[in-house]
């Protein structure tokens, strides 16, 4: 049912770690923003540098921000704690590094309740603050997804699985509690598995083209999305991957199980594969064990949203031929800006061709090149 209130109250989660660099940046945005009725739960997860005290003078001055102490128990513990202390009809989060525009949370909200949705979810741009011109880039993937304002079930559109971020969303307070959401603790990656189940839970998922949020790209490693050699991090990644395609396949469409498994699963993968060359024996050995489960065993990443190379290496690491996988990484990462790895046309068509890698020992559909990437 659409909110009857005029201006629902909306409590935003920001969970804070030694981010005292960033973090007035980060709160300033928040309370800049044109919709005012604001309940900013600010919670201090353990910090041992100076974000716990400037939060804490931020709220003297301010009264719609309070601020939550806890031991660090990391970032899905801290925004579990933030809900547990949140006073809004509405509920969003944001991440205590980034920027949100001063009109986003006024346009979530407006298809919110325009829609009747359960959650309705903006677009986002990259951020990168460190370079000369402070480039924000809108990822093209996140442009397909939100390229029109829509609402409907996500039947209707299984592609916006591939949306997976916390902070980039407004939630009705009662369809989060009703659904018995909350954020996987302990782990990397706790987005998705949550933002899957919302997706699949919701009677009406609201979509605006709008960007809501700016992502901090951070140079400096400390950015949980820059360890990704690390063998913590892919286990967290496997994790968080087979509990979404659990969700997913317990919803039991067709539909949206294919466009999961195809161009939503996969996504991510080509951040992976890049670190082949190199790597070392235990992270390949994750890391072909994690393909081998969820796609080798099932549906071969032949048959993926990835492009062609990635394809193609996702094809070789199902069938263990790391040497070639190397190569093909290899070949790639020495591309000058703008090129692409050789292509010939045979008699299936336009297909890869690699210096090196015998094609004739390669699956057809390893190596295809689709039309729309001609």
């Amino acid at each position: 049912m659409p909110l009857r209130r005029r201006r629902p109250l909306l409590s935003v989660v920001v969970p804070v770690y030694n981010v005292e660099a960033y973090l007035a940046q980060a709160l300033a945005s928040v309370l800049a923003q044109t919709y005012r009725d604001l309940d900013v739960v600010v919670v201090d997860d353990g910090s041992t540098d100076g974000s716990g005290a400037l939060a804490d003078e931020l709220a003297a001055t301010d009264p719609r921000v309070r601020v939550v102490h806890t031991e660090n128990r990391g970032l899905g513990a801290a925004r579990n704690e933030g809900i547990r202390h949140a006073r809004g009809d509405l509920l969003t989060f944001a991440d205590s590094d980034d920027v949100v525009p001063e009109t986003a949370y006024a346009a979530l909200t407006r298809q919110l309740r325009r829609t009747g949705s359960d959650l309705v979810t903006g677009s986002i741009a990259w951020w990168r603050p460190e370079e000369p011109s402070q480039q924000l880039v809108q990822p093209p993937w996140m442009r397909r997804l939100h390229r029109t304002r829509a609402a409907g079930m996500i039947d209707q559109m299984p592609e916006l699985l591939g949306d997976v971020f916390a902070w980039n969303k407004v939630f009705t307070r009662a369809f989060w509690d009703r659904t018995g959401l909350t954020w996987l603790e302990g782990h990397r990656y706790e987005d998705q598995p949550t933002a899957t189940r919302a997706y699949l839970a919701a009677a009406r998922v609201g979509v605006i083209p709008e960007v809501v949020y700016h992502w901090r790209i951070r140079t400096d490693g400390s950015s949980i999305t820059q360890q990704r050699a690390s063998l913590d991090d892919l286990a967290d990644r496997w994790l968080t991957k087979r509990l979404s395609l659990r969700h997913v396949e317990e919803y039991g469409s067709a539909k949206v199980t294919r466009a999961f498994r195809d161009l939503v699963l996969p996504g991510d993968l080509h951040r992976y594969f890049v670190l082949i060359p190199g790597c070392d024996d235990a992270w390949y050995a994750g890391l072909e064990e994690g393909v081998d489960e969820l796609f080798g065993r099932q549906r071969s990443l032949v048959y993926s949203g990835l492009p062609p190379a990635h394809r193609l290496t996702g094809w070789l690491v199902e069938q263990g031929r790391r040497a070639d996988a190397v190569l093909v990484q290899e070949r790639l990462a020495a591309l000058a800006p703008g090129e692409r790895l050789p292509r010939v046309t045979d008699s299936g068509g336009l297909r890869l061709d690699v210096p090196g890698l015998d094609a004739d020992t390669v699956l057809r559909a390893a190596l295809e090149v689709r039309a729309h990437e001609r």
